[in-house]
């Protein structure tokens, strides 16, 4: 439901694995960007326009900060779960391949398949790596512990690179020496 009236505060945040930019309306979080703002602000615009129907975005003063210091103690190994407010923003299917990811444990792994499976959609492999390709909120939404029937880390938003980090970090795979 697109709703012209709602504001969408943005920010950045420098993490491990490079900047972040985090948006979220007086709802819950939203979309977070592997970037920049400099980079991502014409995407964000874009794309809170289409989902929610508003130019209305500033930059956050204090609205963000729960999350991003949820995101700290992520990225510091003190945080397993994030205990915010999200607002999913996509088709009925995303929205229900988004959920299903919320329910992989931390430290943990599935692959497309078993997700399709657990949708009662085990024909819909495809589509779920579509979903998971449009995932507005990664690391939230664990997208990064979907991997390829094979065992192979495969396909994610912010590069292989960043999906292995956040796998090491959460000790499903082992830290590089």
């Amino acid at each position: 439901m697109k709703e012209s009236s709602k504001m969408v505060y943005y920010k950045e945040m420098d993490s491990p694995i490079g900047p972040l930019t985090i948006a979220a309306t007086t709802n819950g979080v939203c979309w977070i960007e592997f970037g920049m703002i400099e980079d991502s602000l014409f995407l964000l615009k874009r794309w809170v326009k289409q989902w929610i129907g508003t130019d209305q975005i500033v930059e956050a003063k204090n609205e963000l900060n729960t999350v991003i210091q949820q995101l700290i103690e992520y990225f510091s190994g003190q945080r397993t779960e994030f205990n915010i407010a999200i607002e999913l923003y996509g088709t009925p299917f995303q929205k229900k391949v988004w959920e299903t990811l919320l329910t992989i444990p931390y430290g943990e792994v599935r692959t497309y398949k078993d997700i399709a499976i657990q949708m009662n959609a085990p024909k819909a492999v495809r589509a779920i790596g579509g979903a998971n390709h449009n995932n507005p909120i990664p690391i939230i939404v664990p997208c990064h512990r979907v991997i390829g029937s094979n065992g192979n880390l495969v396909g994610y938003g912010g590069g292989i690179e960043i999906k292995q980090y956040l796998l090491q970090l959460e000790g499903y795979l082992p830290k590089d020496k």
